[in-house]
């Protein structure tokens, strides 16, 4: 769509007071209500004519039943526009977020935290998914003998993932704590792609060189003790209860939550607008890439980072009368947050 024609300074306030009047109402807005709180004690007269101009030029819409207007998607890409770097973060709502994640040592943790506090803080869906992707750095490994023919293999990232499995394997604890030793001294602080293809050839070039040490670590290795499923993602959502407050379509309600509850769902919606290559926060009015029943909603997103390594993605979704400036800064705060209490975590 392209963007809508400049507007002028008395527009300017016009449109923003209609848009923070119906987000904090959910009623269509009239010219007396307007004039109640205009700066230049505009009269009526004046200000529905204005608002006639920003309906001719697409920033306004009436509903039938109503002499009132209500904001079209333009109008509040408009003020998302306008607020987009001035929003701060309120004191009350950074209490919140801090309370809320503090403590937090790892990436399961904080992202499960997130969707809770994101939910709070917007009054809407809060949405945290966690990737544990190729690249994630080893921390350590741990190997412990469980009785006959089985193993624990657990594999902790820099990251904060833990996996652990079952291996059936037999093997004397005294052997698994020499191979745990081994990686954790050689390998710490590697990816997990790049330390099994480095150990796969140290393993293949020292073949005819083998010792005890050597031998119980291929063993573990061909038993996958170290691997991975790196295209795992932890996906959390809270507050789907928010979104459907106001629905009062019982089967629409229905498949809106199923839609919420299928977490490959939630996933893709967040992948289709959030990119890697993505540095601030990203307001998106109106998800053409959504199932049909999101689609007239809004999403609120950016990536969450550790060292410039993206881990995950976190998201407010809410209609379009969404308190913009709350989720907005909410967002982008924890955003920030989270490579600052990942790296401290470490």
């Amino acid at each position: 769509m392209p963007p809508a024609a400049p507007i002028g300074e008395r527009e300017h306030e016009i449109l923003t007071a209609l848009v923070e009047t119906f987000i904090a109402t959910g009623e269509p807005v009239g010219s007396r209500t307007l004039a109640r709180s205009s700066r230049e004690g505009l009269s009526p007269a004046t200000i529905r004519n204005v608002m006639s101009d920003l309906a001719d030029a697409g920033f306004l819409d009436q509903p039938h039943t109503s002499a009132g207007r209500i904001p079209s998607a333009a109008a509040y890409r408009y003020y998302v526009e306008q607020i987009t770097g001035n929003a701060r973060l309120s004191s009350e709502d950074e209490n919140l977020i801090q309370e809320a994640l503090s403590g937090v040592a790892d990436v399961q943790e904080f992202m499960e935290r997130t969707s809770h506090v994101l939910s709070l803080i917007s009054h809407n869906v809060g949405v945290a998914i966690a990737t544990g992707g190729p690249r994630n750095a080893l921390e350590h490994v741990y190997f412990s003998r469980l009785g006959d023919q089985k193993v624990l293999a657990v594999v902790v990232t820099r990251s904060g993932i833990v996996r652990d499995r079952v291996l059936r394997m037999d093997m004397a604890q005294v052997d698994l704590d020499a191979a745990a030793r081994f990686i954790n001294e050689n390998f710490r602080g590697w990816t997990m792609e790049a330390m099994r293809a480095e150990l796969g050839r140290r393993l293949e070039r020292e073949r005819s060189e083998y010792d005890r040490l050597m031998a119980s670590v291929e063993r573990l290795f061909k038993q996958g003790a170290l691997a991975t499923d790196d295209g795992a993602q932890m996906v959390f959502v809270e507050g789907a209860a928010n979104l459907v407050a106001g629905e009062q379509d019982r089967q629409r309600l229905q498949e809106l939550l199923k839609t919420l509850e299928e977490k490959q769902k939630v996933v893709e919606l967040l992948s289709a607008y959030l990119g890697a290559k993505q540095e601030a926060v990203r307001v998106v009015i109106g998800l053409d890439e959504a199932p049909p029943l999101l689609r007239n909603f809004v999403l609120i997103g950016a990536p969450a980072r550790v060292g410039g390594e993206v881990m995950g993605s976190l998201a407010v979704i809410g209609p379009k009368r969404i308190d913009y400036q709350h989720a907005i800064t909410a967002v982008s705060y924890i955003a920030r947050l989270f490579d600052r209490v990942l790296n401290e975590a470490e």
